[in-house]
């Protein structure tokens, strides 16, 4: 007999006016089975659960069961489409269990896609479809190990039903955990509608939840703006730092917790190209990596119009307030970005001629088609080698090394002609050792490359779900050199490449 709770709930969000969400119940499922279950977040999330039960988590997990406690609702926002306004979106497709509150003291949410209709879902049918459930899954984790913050994967289940898309599809439901699932889009909603009220609740809600220190501010919704800002301006430099392409800004899909969310059509750089675009609905490029700042600054310019009427009685010292948190933001993201990259590079002191060096050696990457991850990964290989020592073994080592990071661009000359550069800029770090061991632990060996989840997907469709875990379990230890992994760390082939990724909508 249970003694404990599965979940211990404690729904705020519920507890916000009615305008604010909708009630809505997961609609139940003729077959679910279970697909993955992540253990290790469940119990850091205090969650209940017996892991070898896999009948009753994937009846909880596909919203045929629902835990004590739990208050389903859609959440409503508004978003910028591709710059393009929508004064109603909400969750179509997403059903918010709850909230708890993790091993640290985090407030989370429990959500799930694909568990059916919502009063949101426009004459869609609620439903995800199997292959975008498993890319979540896959990047979300990945994400995780990577260091970056994202919402978590928690479950995976098969529906036992279809669902219509382009072609008729396995259905699945994914459950997804994020410290709140607050958009720029939530703000929006209550701005289209002059719900000023409302914007000045949702905007306690928020501070409360995830800004707590911002209370005691002389302005709190000034320093809102900022915050939200400046977490958005590290989060994308983070991004560009491992060749990340989210595909899909829209303000509906930036959280204010600074968590990146929703991975549709989102892919990782193999060649690096700075306009390079995956996202098969992104036909102008907006969301393209090099332009993903200056969105991300556009988005943050959406939120300070929502906040302006809270920022200050007169408007246009609002705008002036506003303006400037725009102007940092500019400031705020460069500082991130030179900091990533000074790192990857192995720099832990500064010098002002660092971001001309790293532009140097991106220049050479792109002219060289050199992959984006693998060059990065044997640079620093040759930082190891040649902090090694000076033997005959050691200069063999360092030659290797050498070799195979230049045969990496085609051309290779620009390549060739920034390692002196490097090098002596190097020699200027205390130590060679830490240089290098910075480098390994910044720069991965392993990304979820984009065609490694297409044939996870592909065999998944057809049954086989072991290529799915098997990349699963590489992308979770991403900084180490596992030689049974070996093989993820390479980059496509041609007949390989992925040119086109999709929205699971």
């Amino acid at each position: 007999m249970r003694n404990k709770p599965l979940f211990k709930f404690d729904n705020s969000y519920a507890r916000l006016p009615e305008r604010f969400h909708a009630s809505v119940y997961p609609e139940a499922v003729a077959g679910p089975t279970l697909i993955k279950f992540n253990g290790p977040l469940a119990k850091n999330l205090g969650l209940d659960l017996d892991e070898d039960d896999t009948g009753r988590l994937a009846a909880i997990f596909s919203g045929n069961v629902l835990p004590p406690g739990a208050e389903p609702l859609a959440m409503a926002y508004a978003g910028h489409q591709f710059g393009n306004f929508q004064p109603q979106l909400g969750d179509g497709r997403a059903i918010l269990l709850g909230e708890v509150v993790d091993a640290g003291g985090i407030r989370r949410d429990i959500q799930l896609k694909g568990a059916g209709p919502t009063p949101f879902s426009r004459r869609g049918d609620g439903r995800a479809a199997l292959g975008p459930v498993l890319r979540e899954y896959i990047v979300s984790e990945a994400m995780a190990a990577l260091g970056i913050p994202a919402t978590r994967a928690l479950a995976a289940v098969i529906t036992g039903e279809p669902v219509y898309r382009e072609t008729t599809l396995p259905g699945a439901v994914f459950t997804r955990v994020a410290a709140s699932h607050v958009r720029v889009g939530t703000f929006q909603f209550f701005a289209a509608r002059e719900d000023i009220d409302g914007l000045r609740t949702l905007s306690d809600y928020v501070i409360d939840r995830h800004y707590a220190d911002l209370k005691t501010a002389e302005n709190p919704y000034l320093a809102l703006l900022e915050r939200v800002a400046g977490r958005q301006a590290e989060l994308v430099a983070r991004w560009l730092g491992i060749g990340f392409i989210h595909g899909v800004m829209n303000t509906d899909n930036v959280t204010v917790s600074g968590e990146t969310i929703d991975f549709g059509p989102c892919a990782f750089l193999d060649e690096y190209d700075p306009m390079k675009v995956f996202s098969s609905i992104d036909a102008q490029g907006r969301y393209a990596y090099r332009n993903q700042p200056g969105i991300a600054q556009w988005n943050i310019a959406r939120l300070a119009e929502c906040l302006l009427p809270l920022i200050d009685a007169d408007q246009d010292a609002a705008v002036d307030q506003a303006n400037g948190v725009l102007k940092r933001f500019g400031e705020r993201f460069q500082a991130a970005w030179i900091a990533v990259f000074r790192r990857k590079i192995g720099l832990n002191s500064e010098e002002p001629g660092d971001a001309d060096m790293v532009q140097g050696l991106l220049s050479a990457m792109h002219e060289g088609r050199a992959d984006f991850t693998l060059t990065f990964r044997r640079l620093a290989d040759l930082a190891s080698a040649q902090a090694a020592g000076d033997g005959k073994a050691d200069e063999q080592a360092r030659l290797q090394a050498e070799a195979a990071f230049v045969e990496g661009f085609m051309p290779w000359e620009k390549a060739e002609a920034w390692l002196p550069l490097w090098r002596e800029r190097l020699a200027r770090e205390p130590s060679a050792a830490e240089a290098a061991a910075l480098m390994r632990s910044v720069n991965p060996a392993i990304i979820p490359r984009n065609h490694r989840i297409e044939e996870a997907i592909a065999a998944a469709l057809n049954g086989d779900l072991a290529p799915f875990n098997r990349l699963l379990d590489a992308v979770q230890v991403p900084y180490e050199d596992r030689p049974e992994f070996a093989a993820y760390a390479e980059p496509p082939r041609d007949e390989e490449r992925v040119l086109r990724t999709f929205c699971g909508t």
